[in-house]
C-alpha cells in the first residue's frame, strides 16, 4: 500500500516556468518535488488551525482501519460509530455490505477512504 497519493494540477505558464527555473537551477529535484515541498510548507504554516479544527471535529489524523472482527464486537455491543478521519479510512475485504452498514453510522474521510466496492456503495448514503 502506498504512502502517497496521484493529484493533478493546473498551474499557470508562468508559474510553472519559475518551478522549471528552479529545477534547472539544482533548487529542487523536479516539478514534482517543488510541489511537495510547497505543500508541506504551507502546511506547516497552517498547522494550528489544523491542529484546533480536527481537536473540535474529533478527527484522526492518519490511517484508520477497520475488519469484519472489529466490526463484529460493535454489532454486538450495539455500537454505531462515527469515522472522521483526515488521511486514510480503511475497511478490509472481510467486510460485508450489512456490517457495515449495522456499525457505521457517518464517515468522514479528507483523503482516501479504501473498502471494497459493494461496501463503499452501501454506505454511500452516509458520507459526508
Amino acid at each position: 500500500m502506498s504512502d502517497t497519493e496521484k493529484i493533478t494540477v493546473n498551474i499557470g505558464i508562468v508559474d510553472l516556468g519559475r518551478i522549471d527555473l528552479l529545477v534547472q537551477e539544482g533548487f529542487y529535484a523536479s516539478r514534482a518535488d517543488f510541489v511537495r515541498t510547497a505543500i508541506r510548507n504551507q502546511l506547516e504554516r497552517q498547522k494550528t488551525a489544523v491542529d484546533s479544527i480536527t481537536t473540535r471535529k474529533s478527527m484522526v489524523i492518519g490511517t484508520l482501519s477497520f475488519n469484519r472482527h472489529e466490526l463484529d464486537q460493535k454489532r454486538e455491543d450495539n455500537e454505531m460509530i462515527n469515522v472522521k478521519v483526515i488521511g486514510m479510512f480503511i475497511l478490509t475485504d472481510d467486510v460485508t455490505p450489512q456490517l457495515a452498514l449495522d456499525t457505521i453510522q457517518s464517515v468522514t474521510v479528507r483523503g482516501v477512504f479504501k473498502a471494497p466496492e459493494d461496501v463503499k456503495d452501501a454506505l454511500k448514503d452516509r458520507l459526508r
